[in-house]
């Protein structure tokens, strides 16, 4: 017995003995970790100190803090960022749909400056700004070696003042300089539209408008075509949209599917992830979507690209998307100020992840660039042409009912309008086109 009890406490000594040799090391570890963190902290609170007492000018304390903090978050990735109490009054004002500025979502890459989209309809976007197009000055001031916060503040001003933007662009020899004038921004969410049988969705942003609008907008255009038997099928067409709140992006995706999941996010915590599901109900009534994407889709374009993709609801058409694939937290904190953190990041039903991959299109379409016409093309073009109904005595046809040859006016006007429409915007003509196929393919016997 003695024997037994002795050997019990020897099996107990030793264990003592193994875990206090084990977590030994790992709570001086720790230990010395969290002696580090202090002193990099009393290293922090020396230069400050030094800064305000030596430096060759007076400083603002509370600036210095405030460019200490933003330095330390965007040293994480090009999306966290520190937003003064002002910036995050404006970043406010921007979810609800209307802003002053040029109207362009921007990022930094590599410490430059770089075009995510110009949106529509904006001083940016008429002035000729395109997505990836690179900013170098502003005003003649170069941004290089600035941050992003301190760019944008370069580029706003009061509404009705001019800017002038240098821009470096992918095809073009030299920097060229870009005027444009500040305007109130006001965006509409959804821009609806029937071209031909196709209804169109624009989508330029994820606000809090933009459910409602997408909704409204094609409720509209079908009551207007007279039936939803009467639409061959969307153009969902998410060009250029920069994205904004993963909620809205959720319920467009939910607009069109009728199960299934749309998005999941994964953050540093396996307790932190997140599912979103689809839930019964399809706005478009199971007609076909071809979704519209491009080098300046991100973001909550990518998530409704992807999830309709993912579940073969929509074939999307265009060119590789902008590739965001993170989540960022907007926390509020002391004085109005907020902080904006990357906290996860996001994948698509078939667990993709998006980050600086992008989504591919199912089917690849550049957008090509028409070159500038000469006088002669211009002329060339505007001729009238001529057939044998403007021949003086020709010969009427008289096989045809009026009915028959009204019809046929009507095809012709649709197939012009489409040729128009193949010169203005080939993408979505495209889009339209494979619509129209798969249209007569479900109305054969």
């Amino acid at each position: 017995m003695k024997k037994f009890a002795m050997a019990a406490l020897g099996g107990t000594l030793a264990g003592v003995i193994a875990t206090t040799q084990i977590a030994g090391p790992l709570l001086a570890q720790e230990a010395a970790k969290s002696s580090n963190v202090y002193e990099q902290l009393d290293l922090f609170g020396d230069i400050f100190e030094r800064i305000r007492a030596q430096y060759v000018e007076e400083v603002d304390p509370g600036e210095l803090i405030e460019a200490a903090i933003d330095g330390m978050l965007t040293s994480l990735d090009p999306h966290s960022s520190y937003l003064s109490p002002d910036d995050a009054a404006q970043m406010r004002v921007q979810t609800r749909g209307e802003f002053g500025g040029l109207g362009i979502e921007v990022t930094q890459e590599e410490g430059f400056v770089k075009v995510v989209s110009p949106i529509d309809g904006t001083p940016a976007d008429e002035a000729g700004v395109e997505a990836g197009d690179y900013i170098t000055h502003v005003d003649g001031e170069s941004v290089l070696g600035l941050s992003l916060d301190e760019a944008v503040t370069l580029m706003r001003g009061p509404v009705g003042s001019e800017i002038i933007i240098t821009l470096v662009r992918e095809g073009e020899a030299e920097p060229f300089d870009v005027t444009i004038i500040r305007d109130t921004i006001k965006l509409t969410a959804v821009r609806s539209r029937t071209q031909g049988d196709t209804v169109v969705l624009r989508v330029t942003t994820f606000n809090d408008q933009t459910y409602a609008n997408l909704e409204s907008g094609l409720k509209e255009q079908v009551e207007e075509a007279g039936g939803m038997d009467k639409i061959n099928g969307i153009v969902l067409d998410l060009r250029n949209n920069p994205g904004g709140l993963l909620t809205q992006a959720i319920r467009v995706s939910d607009a069109f599917l009728e199960k299934g999941e749309i998005v999941s996010t994964r953050g540093r915590e396996v307790q932190d992830g997140e599912r979103f599901n689809a839930t019964a109900g399809d706005l478009a009534e199971g007609k076909p979507i071809v979704v519209l994407i491009n080098g300046g889709s991100a973001s909550a374009s990518e998530i409704v690209a992807g999830a309709l993709q993912d579940h073969r609801r929509a074939i999307v058409v265009g060119t590789k998307s902008f590739g965001k694939g993170s989540v960022q937290t907007v926390m509020p904190l002391r004085s109005d100020g907020a902080m904006r953190l990357t906290t996860a990041r996001y994948y698509t039903p078939s667990g993709r992840s998006i980050q600086a991959l992008g989504v591919s299109p199912n089917i690849v379409v550049e957008q090509p660039r028409r070159p500038p016409a000469s006088e002669e093309e211009e002329e060339a073009n505007n001729r009238p042409s001529r057939s044998e109904a403007d021949l003086r005595g020709s010969l009427n046809n008289d096989s045809l009912s009026e009915d028959e040859i009204k019809q046929i006016e009507e095809d012709r006007a649709k197939a012009e309008a489409a040729a128009a429409l193949r010169e203005e915007d080939y993408q979505l003509a495209y889009a339209i086109d494979i619509l129209k196929g798969l249209s007569a393919i479900g109305t054969q016997d």
